[in-house]
């Protein structure tokens, strides 16, 4: 029963380990150690009231080794408490009654010693400590063996088997007096190793969150890919470029999905089947991906084992180079504008001054040959004059000057060319429709340009029509620009033609010069407006032109009809 009493402070101490967690462990007695001394109390009392006399003259009481063991681990104040409970109960219990069989049993010469080891009991290892135990016991032990001697009983001498019962229990007191030294260390040990352990998945995990917000903070899509190619994580970005695809797709969901279900959605077989091979056999890659009118360059990269350097997973990262593209491809467009430019002034001169003499003797000609050749002499001039009209268009590409603008009404400029339309509609069996906003503001404009603009945009819908085409002309006001529509009801335009529209000498026409819609470019970026095309093949074509104005402006005024 003294042993179960014995074993009680360590299993109170283990439990209240637990419970706090404790953290510190240093030469001084942190608060939470406090347990162990309270523990050692309780096993003190109830092995004091279980305690028993041997032979009527020898003291067993196993209170001693938590006695003990709770002044070397504690503090200088709990130490003593203990020591005087501990005293107590020898005085309340203990037997054989008298002054120095008290002295003997409750081992208090021994204190002294207790206290002066009790610094250096606290810094020594486990077998340190349990050698410091033994030290203060063996007085304790031998004042305990000594004490049928200093009565006057020859116990040791007559009674063979009650001498050997004394030594077993000596004995026993010094084992476990190391045994639970050896207890309390290994629970402080697996207790401090699990708050280690805590301490160091917190670490990991908020070094887990910081690298995920850092990935989130950077502009690039972001996913990582586990051995098998399964999704193990994905930045906001990625997270957003997938729900463009998927919207319904949740990020659970998400992660429990095979690369290639993603990589299926890609059209383009090549590409498909790159970015396949580059993930299967994690190579590093740089694939460019269009999607959607988008650009995206896609890179892959193995992750590498630390140890083994081999490959235990891939990224994969996107950036949308969008931007970066149409910068390019303006880039691309001014570099041919500054090759036209350079091209319409060296030629300009050399070319339209022998045309005009030759042009002037054709028709001096003309007038003195017969009339049966009058028609070759207008095919000759007809060329002539377009020759002369593609002189202009590179002119007028290649000007740079700031356009000389005016105050005018865009309805004014559409209405003088309107007869013009209508008869050029008329020639192909075609009709023109305008749907004219009443309400429209007046603009700063240059009217030779709008005409030019209006005239090419014009001209090219009809061409693209067939008999019985319709060619609209609409206006509309929002609140901060005014818009010009175009529309017509001709084949359309492909998706592949519609990015090189504005590029100068692109044409879908056989005899076109691929300077007509460059030159309407340049004319409404002057006017600081905007361009842009919808198009559904066998439906027809619309040029959206959309110009500012500010309505504080006094020039501005509105027309009330």
């Amino acid at each position: 029963m003294q042993i179960s009493a014995v074993f009680l402070f360590v299993v109170l101490f283990h439990w209240r380990l637990d419970q706090s967690y404790l953290t510190r462990r240093d030469g001084k007695f942190p608060d939470d150690q406090s347990s162990l001394v309270l523990g050692c109390a309780l096993s003190v009392i109830i092995c004091s009231i279980l305690s028993t006399t041997l032979f009527g003259i020898t003291y067993l009481n196993l209170a001693i080794l938590p006695a003990f063991i709770g002044i070397l681990y504690g503090s200088y104040r709990s130490g003593l408490g203990l020591a005087s409970l501990f005293l107590l109960c020898n005085i309340l219990f203990s037997g054989p009654a008298g002054f120095n069989n008290l002295l003997l049993n409750s081992g208090i010469l021994v204190y002294p010693l207790l206290f002066g080891m009790s610094a250096q009991f606290k810094k020594s290892s486990v077998i340190e400590k349990m050698g410091l135990l033994w030290m203060a016991l063996f007085p304790s032990m031998l004042f305990v063996a000594l004490a049928p001697i200093l009565s006057g009983k020859e116990l040791y001498i007559s009674h063979s088997s009650k001498a050997l019962l004394i030594t077993i229990y000596l004995f026993s007191t010094f084992i476990l007096g190391g045994i639970l030294i050896y207890l309390i260390e290994t629970i402080w040990d697996r207790l401090q190793i699990k708050v280690e352990m805590e301490g160091i998945s917190q670490r990991f995990q908020w070094e887990s969150d910081k690298l995920q917000q850092i990935t989130n903070v950077v502009p690039l899509s972001i996913m990582s890919l586990d051995e098998n190619g399964n999704v193990a994580g994905v930045n906001e970005l990625m997270l957003e470029l997938i729900w463009k695809i998927n919207p319904k797709l949740s990020k659970s969901d998400l992660l429990e999905l095979h690369i290639s279900q993603i990589i299926n959605r890609i059209e383009d077989q090549q590409i498909r089947n790159q970015m396949r091979d580059c993930i299967f056999y994690k190579q590093r890659s740089l694939v460019k991906i269009p999607l959607n009118g988008q650009t995206f360059h896609t890179y892959t990269a193995p992750l590498l084992h630390r140890g083994s350097e081999q490959p235990e997973g891939m990224l994969l990262v996107v950036q949308d180079v969008t931007e970066e593209e149409n910068m390019r491809n303006e880039l691309d467009n001014v570099e041919r504008l500054t090759l036209v430019g350079q091209m319409a002034a060296g030629i300009t001169h050399e070319i339209r001054n022998p045309m005009a003499v030759v042009r002037g003797f054709l028709q001096l000609m003309r007038e003195k040959s017969p009339d049966d050749l009058h028609s070759y002499y207008h095919i000759v001039m007809e060329e002539l004059d377009r020759a002369n009209s593609i002189i202009n268009d590179f002119l007028s590409l290649a000007q740079s000057r700031i356009s000389i603008k005016e105050q005018v009404l865009l309805h004014d400029i559409i209405e003088e060319l309107s007869p013009l339309l209508w008869a050029d509609a008329n020639l192909r069996g075609q009709s023109v429709e305008l749907k004219l906003n009443p309400s429209l503001p007046q603009l700063q404009l240059n009217v030779r340009e709008m005409k030019q603009l209006i005239l090419n945009l014009g001209r090219n819908g009809m061409e693209a029509m067939g008999s019985k085409g319709v060619l609209t002309l609409e206006t509309r006001c929002t609140p901060e620009r005014v818009e010009l529509i175009i529309r017509d009801t001709g084949s359309g335009i492909t998706e592949a033609q519609r990015e090189k529209l504005f590029v100068p000498f692109f044409t879908t026409k056989s005899q076109g010069t691929g300077l007509g819609l460059s030159l309407c470019l340049n004319i409404v970026e002057r006017h600081s407006g905007k361009i842009t095309v919808q198009s559904q093949e066998g439906v027809g074509t619309e040029f959206l032109v959309s110009f500012p104005y500010k309505l504080d402006e006094p020039s501005v005024l509105a027309i009330a009809e």
